[in-house]
């Protein structure tokens, strides 16, 4: 009790004083204080292994979203006591890196000087039978041999693709393509609406010339507004979750063969 005291008032009262008025040797008291720190259990440091075990676990469960600042302040709130320092470190060392976003590529140029076609669907996505309503898209996808753009023609009425087209660039040819093709595969009746974006490739008089020989009207959306073309927003929505979240293509061979078989072609 009398260690135990001077323990408590140590930071108050000299050792010496507190020692000579409870009749203790100081040197007693620091010999105890010394057998109670050995005895006392000491923290474990966690191995590199171990700690690289937690890191990785983490990394595929978050799905690399997680740099080492963010990896160091998961792994406090999972009780792993460690140092920023040391878990940059084994990141590093180990290859252990965040996804980075892919670079955005914009798709639609509007800033041109080409004829834009009115609003006929006004966000009506509604199509009373096949052939009536047609919308138009690009999107883009990553390859190690770079990119790859594709654009398809949905009906409204059934919400199939009827045409698409894949090419390393998005010139008009890209857009024109699929409308041939789905031109070729339905042979619609003269009339059909074919709404896109006001991108230069859906305003060039390639894609407009073609319309107009097959008979068929344009329709556009609003500048900058997604919404307007929304089947197509949902359509790549599902090729992204389907087939290339998370994969990495080395060609856009491979690319065009894991989308052909997704669109069912």
């Amino acid at each position: 009790m009398k260690y135990a005291f001077i323990e408590r008032n140590r930071r108050h009262w000299p050792i010496s004083v507190l020692c000579e008025v409870l009749e203790v040797s100081p040197s007693g008291f620091h010999q105890r204080r010394q057998r109670v720190a050995q005895d006392k259990p000491q923290r474990s440091r966690v191995s590199d292994d171990a700690l690289l075990a937690h890191i990785k676990a983490i990394h595929a469960e978050v799905k690399g979203e997680y740099g080492w600042p963010r990896m160091w302040k998961e792994l406090v709130a999972r009780g792993v006591r460690v140092g920023k320092e040391r878990v940059r470190k084994l990141m590093v060392q180990h290859g252990v890196r965040a996804r980075h976003k892919r670079k955005y590529i914009a798709t639609t140029n509007s800033n041109h000087g080409l004829p834009v076609a009115p609003n006929l669907l006004e966000r009506n996505f509604t199509a009373l039978a096949p052939n009536q309503v047609w919308t138009s898209d690009i999107t883009y996808l990553a390859t190690a041999e770079g990119w790859l753009y594709l654009a398809v023609v949905i009906d409204l009425f059934s919400r199939q693709v009827v045409g698409w087209s894949m090419q390393p660039h998005m010139k008009a040819e890209l857009v024109t393509d699929a409308l041939r093709m789905a031109w070729f595969r339905r042979r619609p009746d003269a009339g059909v609406i074919v709404h896109s974006d006001r991108g230069s490739q859906y305003c060039s008089g390639l894609f407009q010339d073609t319309l107009k020989a097959y008979g068929m009207r344009s329709s556009m959306s609003r500048r900058g507004d997604c919404w307007d073309n929304a089947p197509t927003e949902s359509l790549w929505g599902s090729l992204k979750v389907a087939r290339l979240h998370g994969r990495h293509f080395a060609t856009r061979r491979a690319a065009m063969d894991e989308v052909i078989d997704w669109l069912g072609f």
